[in-house]
Parts: structure tokens; C-alpha cells; sequence
């Protein structure tokens, strides 16, 4: 690992503060932040708050927790290590389970190019084409199916799977989609061939000039194929065109984190997120259970 200098971790904290905030309303609760969301969206978590300078304590993330359940969101803490290095074992007292993933960031001389790892064509997901709605549609199925089967390895699930996995869109949701993509705050891409359609995905959610790949998924039959190497270096390459200067992402896995060294990332640091360990039983009565959390998703499949 390539430890980061205190102005990066500095410009990606900003970031992952920002993100939540035009959607989410935000609770301070002692040394930590809960983001809720206004409208039925995926949910949020809870993060250190940029200002204090107070420790946070078991005591705020049991207050959290209480009122996670109270909302019925789920008990999903985020922080990055280098930041917040006390915090592991705050959170570990409290009753959570703690995984670190790799926090990479791509270097800043790269702009990669998706036709050196797959020929399959990998394209933009756009709001002023005719096909804009079967295009959200397609990429989300694939992420449910990539993600239902997280890791690299490959399976049976394929096009069929991703067709029966397909959900109609409310409105709401399609003029949010078009709204970021058309103002750059989102990016979105599918690799696909003719005949079987979409086979991999992913996103990117950009604030300022800096931006977070998530969301790449690869439908388990078409793995190991470079498409998810494909789909994050088209992801990274528009980015770049667009001035982004610090591109991240998290994974999931080690094996995972070789997939993005690939295109050109290195690990500056640790994500970790923080949810109730499964054997131990929830502070009080109940409410929603601890699940993953709706921003740093890891690669599904290669």
C-alpha cells in the first residue's frame, strides 16, 4: 500500500460527506453524522462528522444504532481508517463487525482504455436516447444479479437471470437518473454484445473533481472475461475527459483490488464499514438489521 498524503484523505473525506447531502437530510448525533434520505431511495449510514474534533464514542454509535431502528434504516457505520484510526475498535466494542476494504485510487498519469480488456464494446448510458429506460433497467438488474453472487468466480446466472431480475422504474427514480447523469453528477455504462445485451455495468458518482466508481458488476456466467476491468477503466476514462482529478473506488476483496491494479489503481488506504455482527443480538428491540450500505459497493465479478 502506497500511504496517501493528509491532503488526499483530506479532499476524499470532503467527498464522501458530500455525496449523501442533496438527498439526505443530516443528523448529528456527538462525533458522528446519520444521513436519512427524504424520499424511498437506497439508504444511507452514518459517518464521522467533518467538524468535530471529538473522538467518537461507543455511546454515539449506540445512540445511532437506536435511531437507525427507530427510522427503520439499517445499522451501517462508513469511515476511512487513516482518518478515523480509533474508531475500529470503538465500533468492534459496540457490537459491530468491522470490514476494511482496499480504498484505491487511480493514478493520476492513467486514463485507461476498456478495449485492452475485453473486446466486448462498453458504451455510456445516456438520457437523450430512445433506449434510456431499458438502459437504467438493464444496469440495475445486472448489479442485482452480479451482486446476489458477489466475488469473481463464475456461474450459471446469465441473460435470462438478468432479464427475470428486471424491474419497472417509477418516475421519480428515471428523472433522478437523467437529472445526474445530464448535470455529471452520475455516470453510468453497460457493456453488451447484440445478441445477449447487457453482461456488466457500473457507475460513478462525482462531486467537484472528485469522483467514486461503484456499482461494477459482471453477470456470473460472462466472468473472467475482463469486463469488469472493461467497465471500470470506461468509467475512469470518461472521468478524466472531464477534468475528475481524484477517481476512487473500494473492493471488496483482494482479489477483487488485482482487478482494479490492472487499470491502474493503487491502495492509499482502508474503507471500512461497520454493521451488528450477526451473532450477537441487536441493542434493544426491533427495527431494521444491519445490511450493506447503499454507496461503496464491491466489484461483483470480473
Amino acid at each position: 500500500m502506497d500511504p496517501a498524503p493528509a491532503a488526499l484523505i483530506a479532499r476524499i473525506e470532503t467527498f464522501y460527506d458530500a455525496v449523501p447531502r442533496d438527498v439526505a437530510r443530516a443528523e448529528e448525533h456527538g462525533g458522528l453524522v446519520l444521513f436519512v434520505r427524504e424520499d424511498p431511495g437506497w439508504p444511507f449510514y452514518a459517518r464521522p462528522a467533518p467538524a468535530t474534533t471529538a473522538p467518537v464514542s461507543a455511546d454515539d454509535i449506540t445512540t445511532v444504532r437506536h435511531r437507525q431502528r427507530s427510522l427503520g434504516l439499517p445499522e451501517a457505520f462508513e469511515w476511512v481508517h487513516e482518518q478515523n484510526p480509533e474508531l475500529q475498535e470503538v465500533a468492534r466494542a459496540a457490537g459491530l463487525r468491522v470490514r476494511p476494504a482496499p480504498l484505491m485510487v487511480l493514478d493520476p498519469d492513467i486514463r485507461p482504455d476498456p478495449v485492452t480488456f475485453s473486446d466486448v464494446p462498453v458504451r455510456l448510458v445516456t438520457p437523450d436516447t430512445p433506449d434510456f429506460v431499458r438502459d437504467v433497467a438493464a444496469r440495475r438488474a445486472v448489479a442485482a444479479v452480479g451482486f446476489s453472487a458477489a466475488g469473481t468466480a463464475p456461474g450459471d446466472a446469465g441473460p435470462q437471470t438478468r432479464d427475470a431480475a428486471v424491474t419497472e422504474l417509477d418516475v421519480a427514480a428515471l428523472e433522478e437518473e437523467a437529472a445526474r447523469i445530464t448535470d455529471g453528477r452520475r455516470i453510468c455504462v453497460l457493456a453488451e454484445t447484440p445478441t445477449a445485451g447487457a453482461l456488466a455495468s457500473g457507475m460513478a458518482i462525482r462531486v467537484g473533481s472528485v469522483a467514486e466508481i461503484a456499482g461494477v458488476s459482471t453477470l456470473p456466467v460472462a466472468r473472467r472475461q475482463g469486463l469488469g476491468a472493461a467497465v471500470t477503466a470506461a468509467l475512469a476514462r470518461a472521468l478524466r475527459d472531464g477534468g475528475t482529478e481524484v477517481i476512487l473506488l473500494s473492493a471488496g476483496s483482494a482479489e477483487v483490488a488485482r482487478v482494479y491494479r490492472r487499470v491502474g489503481f493503487r491502495q492509499v488506504g482502508t474503507a471500512c464499514l461497520a454493521e451488528p455482527a450477526p451473532s450477537l443480538p441487536n441493542p434493544g428491540s426491533g427495527g431494521a438489521t444491519g445490511r450493506r450500505s447503499r454507496r461503496r459497493n464491491p466489484t461483483a465479478g470480473e
